[in-house]
C-alpha cells in the first residue's frame, strides 16, 4: 500500500489530478485528465466530482489499520502471533509498524484533500456554480475532515490541528506545529460538524453525505467526548447533546434499518438506507480507488484472483463466545443472525457467496475443494465474512471486474444501528439502568432485527449496550474505539475487560472436525490471553516518519488558537 507524506505540498497541488477517477453514479469522473485547479470548479458537476475522491482514494492506506486497530487490538480479530500482525494481539506496536505508518499518512491525506476542496470551492468556483452546490460539497469535505480527526484523536490522542495546509506551510512549514490537547481536537471536530450540518442538504444523492450523516457522527463524537477528563462518570451536557443529535437522525431522517442484517454488507446494497457514511470503492484498475479487504481477510482460493491470504486469521475465540458460539461444537447456535454474517464456522453454508456454484460451504471448501487451501488454516475455528464479496460472479452486479486486491464493495463507517445504540447509551447516561421507552425502542430495534424469538428488553444497562455494540459492529473497524472512550473515564475497567479476553488459538481442530480424533485432542493455547496492557497502550505511537518530519510531536501539547479559524 502506498504511503502519503504528512503535510505534503504535493497533496495540495494534486487534489484534482489524484483520483478524479472513481466512476458510477456520484462517482462519475471527467474524461479529460488534463484538468487543473484553475480550469476546474466551474460547474456544479465539476465541484461534485472534486469531492468524489474524499469517499475513497485518500482513505485507502487506512484499510489495514482500520481492521487491525479497530478489531485486532480490541480482541475481535485474531491477526496472528508473530510479525507485524501479532503486535496488535499483544499490544507491542512500535513507531515503525507499516500499518500504523500507512494509517497515519492516510488520515493526514484525507485532511489535506478536504482542506484543498474547501479552499478551492471558496476561491476557484465559477459564477455558474450554485450556492447549494458550494455548500453541499464543503459540507461533505468538512464531515470527512471531522471523521479523519475523530480517528486521529482516538488513535494518537493529542494531534496538531492542520486547518489550512497551504497557509500553514507558507507560514511555518510542516515541522512547526505542536499537538493540540484532546479537548481542543474535539472542539475542532464539533466546529466542523456543526458547520457541515448548516451547509448540507437534508437529503443528498445515494451514497453521499447529507445533513443527517453529519448529525449521526456528531452524536458519536459527543458520546465519546463525554468521558474525556472525567473519572467514574461522564459529562451530562455531552450525553445530552449525543442524545439530541442521535434523536434527530432516528426520528427526522426517514432512514430505517434494513430488514435482513447480512444484506447490509452485500455489494448490491452499497448505497443502502442504513449507511450514513461509507467509503465508496470502485474496482476500475486505478490504484487506491478500490477495496482491498477481501485479499487480506479471505481464505486462499476464495475468489479467482489468487490473491487471498487471510486464511490464518479470523474471529477470536472471545468473539465467538460473545455470540454464544463454540468452535468445539459440530452444530451451530444460530440464535443471532449476526453471528453467521460475521464469521464462518463448521457447518456454515452461504447462498450469497459463490452464487454461480450453488453457494459456499466453508468446511468443504477448506479441505475438499481443489481451489481451496486443502487444510483448515484458521487456528480459531472461524473465518471472516464481513468485508467480503465472493467470487467474480458475486461481484458482477457492480458492473466492475473483480481483480487482484480490488473490489467495489462499500465500507460502511457509520450506520443507523450505531446511532440507535448511541441514543440508548446517551439516554442511560450515568445511571445503572434505564426503562426509558425511546431508549428501549432503539435498543430492541437493533437486537430484535437479528435475534428472533426473544422478548424485547424492558430495562437495559451499560453492559447490555456494550455487548450489543460488539455483536452489531464486529469487523466494522469500531470496537477499539469503544474501549478508548471507556478508558477516558473508567481506565481500570477498560484494561480489565481486555485482559479477560480469550485471544489465543486452538490446535487439533482439523482432525477433530474430520472425525479422526475427539474433542479431548483439541487444545487451547492461551498464549495471547491476558496481554500486558497499560494506560499508555490506549495512545498508539506516532509513526517514526511523522516524528522525523515534525519533532514537535514529541513535545507536550499546546492550546490551539481558535481565532485563526474562519469557517
Amino acid at each position: 500500500m502506498k504511503t502519503y507524506k504528512i503535510f505534503n505540498k504535493i497533496i495540495i497541488l494534486a487534489v484534482i489530478t489524484i483520483g478524479l477517477s472513481s466512476c458510477e453514479d456520484f462517482l462519475d469522473c471527467p474524461t479529460d485528465d488534463s484538468y487543473t485547479i484553475d480550469t476546474f470548479y466551474k460547474t456544479d458537476e465539476q465541484c461534485f466530482q472534486a469531492a468524489n475522491p474524499l469517499y475513497n482514494s485518500p482513505w485507502y492506506d487506512f484499510q489495514r489499520g482500520f481492521i487491525r486497530v479497530g478489531d485486532a487490538l480490541a480482541g475481535n480479530y485474531f491477526s496472528g502471533t508473530s510479525g507485524t500482525s501479532g503486535k496488535y494481539m499483544t499490544f507491542t506496536l512500535n513507531s515503525t509498524d507499516d500499518d500504523l505508518v500507512n494509517m497515519s499518512a492516510s488520515l493526514w491525506s484525507v485532511n489535506a484533500h478536504c482542506n484543498a476542496v474547501i479552499q478551492n470551492i471558496n476561491l476557484k468556483s465559477g459564477p455558474d456554480v450554485s450556492e447549494e452546490t458550494k455548500n453541499t460539497v464543503k459540507g461533505e469535505a468538512m464531515t470527512m475532515k471531522a471523521l479523519a480527526y475523530f480517528y486521529l484523536v482516538r488513535v494518537f490522542g493529542p494531534v496538531p490541528i492542520i486547518y489550512d495546509n497551504t497557509k500553514q506551510i507558507v507560514e511555518g512549514g510542516y515541522n512547526n506545529y505542536y499537538k493540540a490537547p484532546e479537548s481542543d481536537v474535539y472542539k475542532y471536530i464539533i466546529m466542523m460538524l456543526e458547520k457541515a450540518i448548516d451547509l448540507l442538504p437534508e437529503k443528498n444523492d445515494p451514497g453521499r453525505i447529507d445533513q443527517y450523516s453529519a448529525m449521526g457522527l456528531l452524536a458519536k463524537v459527543y458520546l465519546t467526548k463525554s468521558g474525556l477528563g472525567m473519572s467514574g462518570s461522564r459529562n451530562q451536557d455531552d450525553l445530552d447533546m449525543a442524545k439530541e443529535y442521535a434523536g434527530k437522525v432516528i426520528y427526522e431522517s426517514g432512514r430505517t434499518l434494513m430488514t435482513n442484517y447480512s444484506d447490509i454488507f452485500r455489494i448490491a446494497n452499497n448505497y443502502n438506507s442504513e449507511a450514513l457514511i461509507s467509503w465508496q470503492w470502485k474496482s476500475t484498475g486505478i490504484w487506491t480507488t478500490q477495496n482491498s479487504f477481501q485479499s487480506d481477510m479471505a481464505i486462499a482460493g476464495f475468489d479467482e484472483t489468487g490473491a487471498n491470504w487471510g486464511g490464518y486469521t479470523g474471529p477470536t475465540v472471545d468473539l465467538q463466545e460473545a455470540f454464544g458460539e463454540n468452535a468445539l461444537s459440530l452444530s451451530r447456535n444460530n440464535k443471532d443472525a449476526r453471528r453467521k454474517a460475521t464469521m464462518m464456522m463448521y457447518g456454515d453454508k452461504y447462498d450469497y457467496f459463490w452464487t454461480d456454484k450453488g453457494g459456499f460451504d466453508w468446511w468443504d471448501f477448506c479441505v475438499n475443494n481443489p481451489d481451496g487451501p486443502g487444510t483448515l488454516q484458521t487456528p480459531t475455528g472461524a473465518s471472516c465474512v464481513k468485508q467480503l464479496v465472493g467470487d467474480a460472479a458475486d461481484h458482477a452486479i457492480s458492473g466492475d471486474a473483480l481483480t487482484n486486491m480490488s473490489t467495489s464493495l462499500s465500507t460502511h463507517i457509520l450506520r443507523l444501528a450505531d446511532v440507535y445504540l448511541i441514543y440508548a447509551e446517551a439516554t442511560l447516561g450515568n445511571a445503572e439502568s434505564t426503562t426509558d421507552a425511546k431508549a428501549l425502542s432503539a435498543f430492541n430495534a437493533v437486537r430484535g432485527r437479528s435475534v428472533k424469538g426473544e422478548e424485547p428488553r424492558t430495562s437495559i444497562t451499560f453492559d447490555d449496550i456494550w455487548k450489543e455494540r460488539r455483536l452489531e459492529l464486529a469487523f466494522e473497524g469500531d470496537r477499539w474505539y469503544d474501549f478508548v472512550r471507556l478508558h477516558y473515564y473508567k481506565p481500570a475497567e477498560a484494561i480489565a475487560l481486555l485482559k479477560a479476553q480469550k485471544r489465543s488459538s486452538y490446535t487439533g481442530l482439523e482432525s477433530y472436525y474430520k472425525g479422526t480424533s475427539n474433542e479431548s485432542s483439541v487444545a487451547y493455547s492461551g498464549l495471547l490471553d491476558a496481554p500486558n496492557i497499560t494506560d499508555e497502550n490506549f495512545y498508539l505511537p506516532f509513526p517514526e516518519t511523522d516524528l522525523t518530519m515534525n519533532p514537535l510531536l514529541m513535545e507536550d501539547p499546546q492550546p490551539f488558537d481558535f481565532s485563526k479559524i474562519s469557517l
